[in-house]
């Protein structure tokens, strides 16, 4: 195993946690904007 096949391995799983990153991002983005819009007032 060379560096440059290490260095490649690190860099798509950087990508992928990015990736997964803007997913919870965005899912909690429109969590919180479904409670702004449909939250009523107790």
């Amino acid at each position: 195993m060379g560096t440059d096949l290490i260095w490649a391995c690190l860099g798509i799983m950087g990508q992928g946690m990015l990736g997964i990153f803007l997913v919870i991002l965005v899912v909690w983005g429109m969590v919180a904007l479904l409670n702004r819009v449909t939250g009523g007032k107790k």
